[in-house]
């Protein structure tokens, strides 16, 4: 979903910046020092697992952006909409800057169309009110709580990757550069993002229930007396060795 800079117009540019920015100042505000000193860890290693997953994406023939993973759902959903937000802006900068994955001009689009959607709308609109739902009680407390959390992850995906690819598609064409009418644009990157979204749910799911099981007070909205943490894990400190482990693991893996 990185845009390049040739689809869009300087004013178009200059519009996604101020509201990227915007969205970037208020979090930086709503942001306060955490009690919980494993949250800067969490950051680390969580942004390094969506980096790595990012960096798998190919071109989406005649639209001039790439279809990949994002990865807000996930931030959003271990680090909360802010710290997820502010996230995402690092590592879209990083790629921006060091390996020319979309253009510099179109970085405040990028921000908007990947990192807005997964973790504000994403968070506030699907994870949080489905979280904190009484959905699948019947399940019991843990079943329960594993099929809400794999519900929202395929859900928010699916839908805030919608968000994002129709953004590309309603900024370029404002932009006025591209030849392509508008809803040939919408069938090359909807359908497409549909899949992508549906995969990357089924991974934001698979990992949140991992950490779930094991450091459910990690996951926000989660009620961590109906985690698992004393079946996988020998206290805090083993819990946070597997978490580490795992999503560095994948991370490995995303880069292979």
């Amino acid at each position: 979903m990185h845009m390049a800079d040739a689809l869009l117009s300087p004013a178009v540019a200059a519009t996604m910046y101020v509201a990227s920015g915007t969205a970037a100042t208020v979090s930086i505000k709503r942001l306060t020092i955490d009690e919980d000193a494993q949250k800067l860890p969490t950051m680390a290693v969580a942004s390094a697992l969506v980096f790595a997953g990012q960096m798998i994406n190919y071109t989406i023939p005649g639209t001039g952006s790439s279809g990949h993973l994002c990865g807000g759902m996930l931030l959003s959903a271990l680090l909360g909409p802010e710290a997820g937000f502010l996230s995402m802006i690092v590592v879209l900068t990083i790629q921006c800057l060091f390996f020319a994955d979309g253009g510099l001009m179109a970085l405040g689009a990028n921000i908007w169309n990947m990192a807005f959607y997964g973790c504000f709308v994403g968070y506030y609109l699907i994870w949080r009110p489905i979280m904190r739902s009484r959905l699948f009680e019947g399940l019991g407390p843990k079943a329960g709580q594993r099929a809400r959390i794999i519900a929202a992850s395929i859900i928010g995906c699916v839908i805030t990757l919608q968000m994002g690819a129709f953004s590309v598609v309603l900024e370029t064409t404002l932009s006025g550069i591209t030849e392509l009418p508008f809803g040939a644009f919408c069938a090359l990157m909807l359908p497409i993002h549909l899949a992508i979204g549906l995969v990357e749910g089924l991974i934001t799911s698979a990992v949140l229930c991992f950490v779930y099981a094991a450091r459910p007070e990690l996951i926000r909205d989660v009620d961590p007396a109906a985690g698992e943490a004393a079946v996988f894990g020998q206290g805090a400190a083993s819990g946070r060795k597997s978490l580490v482990t795992v999503i560095v693991s994948l991370a490995v893996l995303a880069l292979l």
